[in-house]
């Protein structure tokens, strides 16, 4: 009689130990899916954000170059103008169609002045971008993007040559000089990564890519920043190594400077 009695209490307690065990499991469930989820949706968002930046820097730089050849017959930025000519490059309907606030009417370069001085053009694109939280609908992030254009001022003859007038393009580092403004060694084509992935890319000369002495301080986020030209990865896309001024200035004036094997004759 005694062991028919604990029978039933036994079977009892092992079906509330198996619906405790699922129970359990339901709620992790709960709680690590939307987490993933939420993780994999911040990843495209922010793959968004540097590629609308990405475009509107290019864009800025084309919008650049043609005010830098405008300012030989009016020594002035046309901001309303050098906004144009960015949407141009970007397409207004990329633009529109992303997470840029405004779409391409909500870009502004009111900051844009050439310094009658130095004879430069100091570019200034500011724009903000949606953030995704569908309960604030007005929240933004801010971002302004800068670079520093000397302006064209014309060819001139020298002892009968025009070639030493010919405007070439160079930058603070470089070795060499260009002669297309969008050669790629001046154009740099940045990529967003996964970390995981980074072993097994090469640049454009076949070599690896090492951490960026300036940006990269202990791990590396989930994706890092790349050039096809360059040998470093980057954690931060304002990171130095990342920019280039571009200057555009008479070839006489570039020193020791050689031709860039790639667009110079």
């Amino acid at each position: 009689m005694s062991q028919s009695n604990k029978t039933p209490s036994n079977s009892n307690k092992e079906r509330a130990s198996v619906l405790g065990s699922k129970a359990s499991v339901t709620v992790e469930a709960a709680l690590v899916i939307p987490i993933f989820l939420f993780a994999v949706l911040s990843l495209v968002y922010l793959l968004e954000i540097q590629a609308i930046r990405t475009s509107i820097k290019q864009g800025m730089q084309s919008a650049a170059k043609r005010a830098a050849e405008e300012t030989v017959m009016f020594p002035a930025v046309n901001v309303i103008k050098f906004e144009r000519d960015i949407v141009e490059s970007v397409g207004a309907g990329r633009m529109d169609k992303s997470i840029l606030s405004g779409g391409s009417s909500g870009l502004s370069c009111a900051k844009t002045y050439m310094s009658p001085l130095s004879g430069e053009i100091y570019a200034v694109v500011e724009y903000s971008i949606r953030l995704p939280f569908p309960e604030f609908t007005n929240l933004t992030a801010k971002f302004q993007d800068e670079m520093k254009v000397k302006a064209w001022t014309g060819y001139s003859k020298r002892d009968g040559n025009q070639e030493e007038g010919k405007i070439v393009y160079i930058t603070d580092t470089g070795l060499v000089y260009h002669e297309d403004y969008q050669c790629s060694y001046l154009q740099l084509s940045i990529q967003f990564v996964p970390y995981s992935e980074l072993s097994g890319m090469r640049n454009e000369g076949g070599g690896k890519y090492y951490k960026c002495e300036k940006c990269v301080h202990g791990d590396s986020f989930a994706g890092v920043y790349i050039t096809t030209t360059g040998g470093k990865y980057h954690n931060s896309l304002s990171c130095s190594g990342l920019k280039r001024t571009i200057y555009a200035v008479k070839k006489s004036e570039t020193g020791i400077r050689a031709g860039c094997s790639r667009c110079s004759k």
